[in-house]
């Protein structure tokens, strides 16, 4: 016969730990589960943006650090590029251990996107480092390797472990070509892998490698690649894609839906985790941006993704970029960010005015005065000067920095002969050129 008194105090005595378990299963579990998906960013700028002086303001407009503001919007997890030398030091071993660090210190998970350059690679330019140029394949094998554990190593040194490291941005085809070009030797660019995978997991094994393409909407172009990559035994915890519409002349609508059948695809066929490495949208439309990027997450969490990252949101008046997320006037984060909070402002009220390149000419025709109104999306250097039929400059009305908004000036053609005549504007990342006619009116009386 069982002893029911040694039965319920031996479960009175299981209760407190009962309920302790109870109480991690439902709160840890829950929590981790709930950060598992990374809302991520790309702010590989930042570093150099501070140096320069910008400055970063919430919603309140409030100046604040722009890592507080990020996770402020729902942010938790960062993506910084290592470039191997690069002339200014930004993107480099220094520099991403700094900016590494402090996103640990602040709790944010880590991305690493190795580029094995010394500057920018991407589906058109696969350079490599000035110090490998003259390298065999089995040297560029060691380079890879050594460049990458070097990296990791010394950021676990200050105590950042990565949770992502990418051999590779946006390898369409390949890296370090010519010797890594997939459409000439999918061999050695499948070694290549192999050899940044394998310090990756030689520093610390918890760390998921990344294999990364761009345009998402190309289901063709993930097969054609990975297949290659199968078959000559490389290997990849999680392939990423970049999904954005601007590039690839796409409705988003479109792009996305494109992009979740390619996640489809390649879960299955490779039996692999995927993620969004890399998204951005105009910012000056800043709804739609928004609209976007709550379907491409809800997309990707569909298929359980890990994450969907923005590609530099922290961007404004900043090369010209024009995918960020910040409003260059305000100086605060737009609207488009709040789809990282699950918010859908469907208001047209709530969109910022936010302005792009604009010239105008009124009155055309005119006599002797008229009015050019332009606009400027960000602090650019502009010129805008005046040309005649035979391309000869009569006239330079601007030549400077000029604030973001819209300008008017008025061009008096008193002392030229009528005519048609050319308005030129240019920046460094726009030029237009508007025709407009002086006709000049006689008085017969004079």
């Amino acid at each position: 016969m069982i002893d029911t008194n040694f039965r319920n105090n031996k479960f009175q005595l299981e209760k407190p730990l009962i309920a302790l378990f109870l109480i991690y299963f439902l709160f840890f579990t829950h929590n981790e589960l709930k950060a598992q998906f990374a809302n991520g960013a790309d702010i590989g700028w930042l570093s150099e943006m501070e140096d320069d002086g910008y400055i970063f303001k919430d919603n309140s407009g409030i100046e604040k650090n722009c890592l507080d503001i990020l996770k402020e919007k729902g942010i938790n997890a960062l993506r910084f590029r290592v470039w191997v030398n690069p002339k200014d030091g930004y993107c480099s071993k220094k520099d991403v251990a700094y900016m590494a660090q402090r996103a640990n210190n602040m709790g944010f998970d880590v991305m690493l996107d190795f580029h094995y350059s010394d500057y920018w690679a991407d589906p058109g330019k696969q350079n490599k480092p000035a110090a490998w140029v003259n390298h065999t394949v089995d040297e560029l094998l060691t380079d890879i390797y050594d460049h990458t554990y070097e990296v990791l190593d010394t950021l676990k040194q200050e105590g950042v472990i990565p949770k992502w490291v990418q051999i590779g941005n946006e390898v369409n085809n390949g890296m370090l070509w010519e010797d890594g070009k997939a459409s000439v030797s999918m061999s050695n660019f499948a070694s290549m892998i192999k050899s940044g995978y394998n310090a990756v997991k030689d520093v610390d094994s918890t760390i998921h490698v990344i294999v990364h393409l761009s345009n998402g909407h190309d289901n063709g172009l993930y097969r054609w690649m990975f297949d290659g990559l199968k078959n000559n035994g490389a290997k990849w915890d999680i392939i990423g894609m970049s999904v954005y519409p601007y590039w690839a002349e796409l409705p988003w609508q479109e792009d996305n839906e494109k992009s979740l059948s390619t996640m489809k695809d390649i879960i299955a066929r490779y039996n692999t985790k995927i993620m969004v490495c890399e998204t951005g949208y105009l910012y000056n439309k800043p709804i739609e941006a928004n609209q976007f990027l709550l379907d491409l997450i809800e997309k990707t969490k569909s298929v359980n993704g890990l994450g969907v990252f923005y590609w530099e949101p922290e961007s404004y008046n900043k090369n010209g970029y024009q995918l960020g997320a910040w409003d260059p006037i305000t100086k605060q984060p737009t609207v488009a960010l709040d789809a990282f909070l699950g918010i859908n402002p469907t208001s047209v009220k709530d969109e910022q005015e936010l302005y792009n390149y604009k010239l105008d000419i009124y009155p055309n025709p005119f006599n002797p005065k008229t009015t050019i109104t332009y606009s400027v999306p960000n602090l650019s250097s502009i010129s805008i000067n005046i040309y005649n039929m035979l391309g000869e400059e009569i006239a330079q009305l601007v030549n400077g920095e000029q604030s973001p908004g819209t300008h008017n000036l008025t061009w008096n053609a008193n002392n030229i002969p009528s005519g048609v005549y050319f308005c030129k504007i240019e920046a460094s990342d726009y030029l237009n050129i508007k025709k407009s006619n002086f006709i000049k009116i006689i008085d017969f009386k004079s």
